[in-house]
């Protein structure tokens, strides 16, 4: 049976908005028709919860702690601003590039299987970027990135599913779990570094910790038995789709806002004078603030008939902390870093509500999602890699400004049209 979804002019109704935004974990497997009936009882929530909070801390550490330190490694190794913009860029793509994966392992051996092979993964890649000199530490972020990829489509609909009745407060659970590992990350590393004799190795490698913490901890879920996969849907047309192409186009631009300033905003502050201890701290600090802006921006998007305006507002925000981090004067760098973190916490947070308000049920949401992340993740790793390529070429870091502009006008332009209140036009056809 072939159900064809509203075409584009079709608009959503209010009372949708306001309940599904209580929805914005998306489900990888959501074209399993078991697993949506079927939520199992839990023996011990509590205990799954606490491996969800410990597994969803590791999925930023290993990107958001390399930038504090970057300069050190680079000068330690010999690396240009190309190469580190290389660095920075690997993990990103990988994003993008295994995220289509992790659908397809977790119905061949099952989400909890897959998640606790992934974090062993994950912990290799620390290892190998903290242990083996410049090959390692470009291998090991492939790596690294590949695991967070996977496990970052997975772990929302392991959420929605054993939590369906709490979805709304574990949608903030977890994006207060995303920001802390971030956050600690940042703030941590280089004081980590020095207190061990100022080894960047240790700083780097130190993030194994909480990644063998979370498997331990994640390893008894692999023992309980989940819904059998049975029947499957087919989402046809999102990639001919305008309005699709307008929500990928947006996360991906958004996102290599994102990750410009994970990788290199310690960076730009160190070059105009802070030590990288104070600028891993404001990275943290502006990390932090994006917990306020990310759990109340969807909400208030959904006030209004679209949510055009409040894209505009947080990009706007975002490009002012960004000029601000690059050319305010020094004593107002912790003002514009605060800006900088409301601005990025409700762009991403619109992002994920753009893919449930733009799909016309839980099937096509998963695959719009899954094409949000996967094209959009390798589109945000060109951000990175093109601020290292211009600090390389013009040695400051002023000239990047204009990056921060074409990438956040691109953003707004794509911003208007995903914000506009219709579904995509798509066909959902069961398999």
């Amino acid at each position: 049976m072939t159900t064809k979804a509203p075409l584009a002019s079709d608009t959503l109704s209010r009372s949708r908005k306001h309940h599904e935004i209580d929805e914005l974990l998306i489900d990888a497997e959501a074209d399993d028709e078991q697993v949506q009936q079927h939520h199992p009882v839990l023996k011990r929530p509590w205990f799954l919860l606490l491996g969800l909070v410990l597994v969803a801390l590791n999925l930023r550490p290993a990107l958001s702690s390399m930038a504090p330190l970057l300069s050190e490694v680079s000068k330690s190794l010999g690396l240009s601003a190309a190469k580190a913009g290389l660095l920075t860029t690997l993990p990103v793509l990988c994003l993008g590039l295994f995220a289509p994966l992790a659908p397809v392992l977790a119905r061949r051996f099952g989400s909890e299987r897959v998640v606790l092979g992934i974090l062993l993964t994950l912990t290799c890649g620390i290892l190998l970027r903290s242990s083996f000199g410049e090959v390692g530490l470009f291998a090991g972020s492939i790596l690294s990135g590949a695991s967070i990829g996977i496990i970052g489509v997975l772990l929302p609909g392991i959420v929605k599913r054993d939590f369906a009745k709490q979805a709304g407060t574990m949608t903030g659970v977890y994006t207060m779990a995303l920001c802390l590992g971030a956050a600690v990350a940042a703030g941590s590393t280089v004081p980590l570094s020095h207190y061990f004799g100022g080894s960047w190795n240790v700083g780097l490698g130190f993030w194994i910790v909480p990644a063998v913490l979370a498997a331990l901890f994640w390893w008894p879920q692999t023992r309980q038995r989940h819904g059998q996969h049975q029947a499957a849907y087919r989402v046809r047309g999102l990639f001919r789709d305008r309005l699709a192409r307008q929500v990928t186009l947006y996360m991906g631009l958004q996102s290599s806002l994102a990750y410009i300033v994970f990788g290199w905003l310690p960076s730009i502050l160190i070059g105009r004078g802070l030590t990288p201890t104070e600028a891993g701290l404001l990275l943290s600090g502006s990390i932090m603030v994006q917990l306020l802006s990310s759990l109340t921006a969807p909400w208030l998007a959904t006030r209004g008939k679209d949510q055009r305006l409040a894209i505009l507002l947080v990009m706007l925000l975002t490009l002012a902390g960004l000029y601000g981090c690059l050319y305010a004067p020094l004593n107002q760098l912790w003002v514009w870093g605060v800006v900088l973190g409301l601005g990025q916490g409700g762009t991403f947070s619109l992002a994920l509500t753009l893919i449930v308000l733009r799909s016309r049920d839980s099937h096509v949401a998963a695959n719009l999602s899954s094409m949000a992340q996967g094209v959009g993740y390798t589109l945000a790793s060109l951000g990175p890699f093109a601020v290292g390529v211009v600090h390389d070429w013009t040695g400051n870091w002023s000239a990047v400004g204009w990056i921060f502009g074409i990438i956040g006008v691109a953003a707004i332009l794509a911003g208007m049209g995903a914000g506009r209140a219709l579904y995509v036009d798509v066909t959902s056809e069961k398999v």
